[in-house]
């Protein structure tokens, strides 16, 4: 689910919800939290039969303990080097084997976990409401050090070039030192009043950094120390209200060779050249959480949402996909040569990468709102209950 929240005060929400209520009536404010207002042709769209082209297997499936139900953000898991690490708000942190399911170690945390996890170079790092920073032993579980940040994290940190860069929901971007948590340096670009519950993902390249910003834009920031190297704007912020001027760019972008693709809140999506920062292609089809890239296309969700397969040299249209529509359907993940996308029912589409038809469908108990992830063919997706699972394609 998709929630728009000013930044620090409960006041304030209360307050651009009065306005918003005022000046646009009840359903608009309804909008706001469930993407749908009194019409009913924005109801979710009932699911087809279809006959599967594809056999999918469930490998195996563990539980994390409360989820991340009606906080407006996406639980997504991280593997790296054949281990999966995932969290609950409320369960800590837990590491798996990829392939067998095999539970590896548990951080336990009385924290409301909401951040991460973030994992790399041995360290597996999340972050909470409260803004609390937690660095475990990758291997072990072990606490390695913990500090604070000025605001809730609400976004996998990153951990890389001997740092943890965490971007909290005030918008500041700030670095830690691996070793011992102390501030290295820190990035406060500035923050629209009226923005999408989240903050921007970041994505590491060498020696350079790649972080969405809620006013529409991707920055390049040295890893070193956190001088800018460009900002180009995935979305222009505009309209008459701040509501139409929300722009913002939460999921992660993916940096494929030294071609960045990015997606935003306001429809748009483009590609960038990373050393430069210069626009290659823009394509007025976007999504809020992020998107899948495989050798020939870019997939994004739409915010009502329809699926899109896009040209990834040129982001000419290849497909569209409607029979997901207003199902607040995930950020595609790729796996093999299908798009993969989870819906509020807990449904999982495997979607042909070449024309978007269904190809096959699982079912989860809870709602998929975070991003599958994918790793050695093996995919990995967290429901809003806390359900870890995992399935292959045979």
């Amino acid at each position: 689910m998709t929630q728009v929240m000013p930044r620090n005060s409960f006041q304030k929400i209360a307050v651009a919800l009065l306005s918003l209520a005022i000046l646009s009536g009840c359903s608009t404010v309804k909008n706001l939290f469930d993407g749908r207002g009194k019409d009913k042709s924005e109801d979710p769209t009932p699911l087809v039969q279809i006959t599967p082209s594809l056999k999918v297997s469930q490998l195996w499936s563990a539980s994390l303990g409360k989820g991340g139900k009606d906080l407006g953000i996406g639980m997504r898991p991280a593997i790296v080097d054949g281990h999966v690490y995932a969290m609950a708000v409320e369960g800590g942190v837990s590491a798996f084997d990829l392939k067998t399911g095999q539970a590896l170690w548990h951080y336990a945390s009385d924290l409301p976990l909401t951040g991460g996890p973030g994992a790399g170079d041995g360290l597996v790092v999340v972050g909470s409401l409260e803004g609390d920073v937690v660095a475990l032993d990758a291997a072990t579980g072990t606490e390695k050090w913990t500090v604070k940040v000025a605001n809730e994290v609400l976004v996998a940190p990153a951990v890389g070039g001997g740092m943890v860069f965490v971007h909290s929901n005030d918008g500041r971007l700030t670095a830690l030192d691996k070793g011992t948590g102390e501030r290295r340096w820190f990035y406060s670009p500035d923050v629209p009043a009226l923005t999408v519950r989240g903050s921007g993902a970041i994505t590491l390249g060498p020696d350079i950094l790649f972080v969405g910003n809620d006013n529409g834009t991707l920055t390049a920031l040295s890893m070193s120390d956190g001088s800018v190297r460009w900002s180009a704007p995935v979305a222009e912020p505009d309209g008459r209200s701040e509501l139409e001027r929300m722009a913002d760019v939460d999921g992660p972008a993916i940096l494929d060779n030294t071609t960045l693709y990015a997606t935003s809140y306001k429809n748009h999506t483009v590609a960038i050249d990373g050393p430069s920062g210069q626009l290659m292609w823009d394509r007025e089809n976007g999504g809020p959480r992020g998107l899948g890239l495989s050798n020939s296309a870019v997939v994004v969700t739409d915010p009502a949402g329809h699926v899109w397969g896009l040209d990834r040299n040129t982001g000419g249209s290849l497909w569209q996909q409607n029979g997901l529509a207003y199902r607040k359907v995930s950020a595609p993940a790729v796996q093999g040569d299908y798009a993969v996308v989870g819906d509020f029912e807990g449904n999982l589409h495997w979607l042909q990468l070449s024309n978007g038809a269904f190809a096959a469908r699982a079912k989860l108990g809870g709602a998929i709102s975070g991003q599958p992830a994918v790793a050695d063919g093996i995919l990995v997706v967290q429901t809003e209950e806390g359900q870890l699972a995992a399935f292959a394609l045979q």
